[in-house]
């Protein structure tokens, strides 16, 4: 059973520390000169200090030191979280190769695979259970490596990846509480504190950026407890429910590779077409931009929970929202024939007719 006090309190302690852990993060970051420099991809204008992410693991950690949980893969999980960071500081501060960066996040994969944190089945509406015998280890390297730079691919406005996962680790939180999942439930409230308490300096106008060593660590972190907490969980929807939480991150990166390979550019070739930059090109400023975000994952969180314990005919009406906001993404990421937004086009008409008749 969870101790609401315990959960409070380590609550407090990661959202505190990172807090106030930053205030030297970016005076380091400023002496180290790990700088976020503008460029044409990205939104800011002025160099910022990148080293955000420090704080975040800091917080967690000292926030895992009062909690002391235990689970048979907890040192493999601690050891890969290790290597995501270092991995991530040699980016922010030398710019590493892709190669190189990749198999900083393949090598704490493989080790939470030899440990034996493993997918090793899915359960499909009208299928029933999947046993992924031998392709359990591609499916767990794939969801680990793939939601690791789904987090780091939305890290384009102040406050987005953070916001995001907050969101995300609040929904599996609460499916944890609901499950009894404890080593989940201490996992996602730590992160939640440390996000918050790094939010206070990186929304916007943002005085710090999280960096590759922030939305690495994050994206290893949710991967890690969405195994733990969601696909370890036999129920039909298993495999369906954490593609739900992640729906925002999930499928802007397989929209961008969609896009890209329609277009004949490099898939890992980064551009300024995901979701981010399409809702600041329609004209909503930085800070609506995130906030459109935020509501999109705040609604996949909700309907995440709703299917974990959905009847069939709310699975059904839960199913149908959902396809029809991905499509919405699909339709603002530019992968929807010749661009065209049928459904955004929809919402807008409804909009500014509503608008009309209440002027007069």
């Amino acid at each position: 059973m969870f101790n609401v006090t315990d959960l409070i309190i380590a609550f407090l302690i990661s959202f505190c520390a990172t807090l106030f852990l930053m205030y030297p993060i970016k005076r380091l970051a400023v002496k180290m000169n790990v700088i976020d420099m503008p460029n044409y991809r990205k939104v800011h204008k002025t160099p910022l200090p990148r080293l955000g992410g420090l704080g975040i693991y800091l917080g967690t950690v000292i926030g895992l030191l009062y909690l002391r949980p235990t689970n048979e893969y907890f040192l493999e999980i601690c050891i890969g979280a290790v290597i995501i960071i270092i991995t991530g500081l040699l980016d922010d501060k030398f710019s590493i190769k892709p190669m190189l960066k990749l198999t900083g996040q393949i090598i704490p994969a493989a080790l939470l695979i030899y440990s034996g944190l493993i997918i090793e089945r899915i359960t499909i509406p009208f299928f029933g259970v999947i046993e992924l015998g031998y392709f359990s280890i591609l499916i767990t390297l794939l969801w680990i490596v793939g939601i690791t730079n789904a987090i780091n691919l939305i890290d384009g406005l102040d406050g987005l990846a953070s916001g995001v996962s907050t969101i995300a680790l609040t929904s599996i939180f609460i499916m944890a509480i609901m499950d009894e999942r404890i080593l989940v439930g201490y996992l996602c409230i730590v992160l939640i504190g440390s996000n918050l308490g790094f939010l206070f300096h990186n929304f916007h106008p943002a005085k710090v950026y999280m960096g590759d060593t922030g939305s690495l660590f994050l994206g290893y972190s949710i991967a890690v407890i969405s195994i733990l907490g969601l696909f370890k969980n036999i129920t039909l929807f298993s495999f369906i429910i954490p593609v739900i939480v992640l729906a925002v991150p999930i499928f802007d990166t397989l929209f961008a590779m969609v896009r890209r390979m329609l277009s004949g550019e490099k898939i890992m070739m980064p551009d300024k077409k995901h979701i981010h930059h399409q809702l600041l090109l329609a004209g909503f400023s930085h800070k609506t931009s995130v906030l459109i975000i935020y509501a999109f994952s705040i609604l996949f969180g909700a309907l995440a929970i709703l299917f974990s314990n959905a009847s069939l005919n709310l699975t059904l009406i839960v199913s149908i929202i959902v396809l029809i906001m991905v499509h919405i993404i699909a339709e603002l990421v530019g992968v929807v024939g010749s661009g065209k937004r049928p459904i955004i086009n929809v919402i807008k008409n409804v909009v500014n007719k509503t608008k009309f008749k209440s002027k007069n």
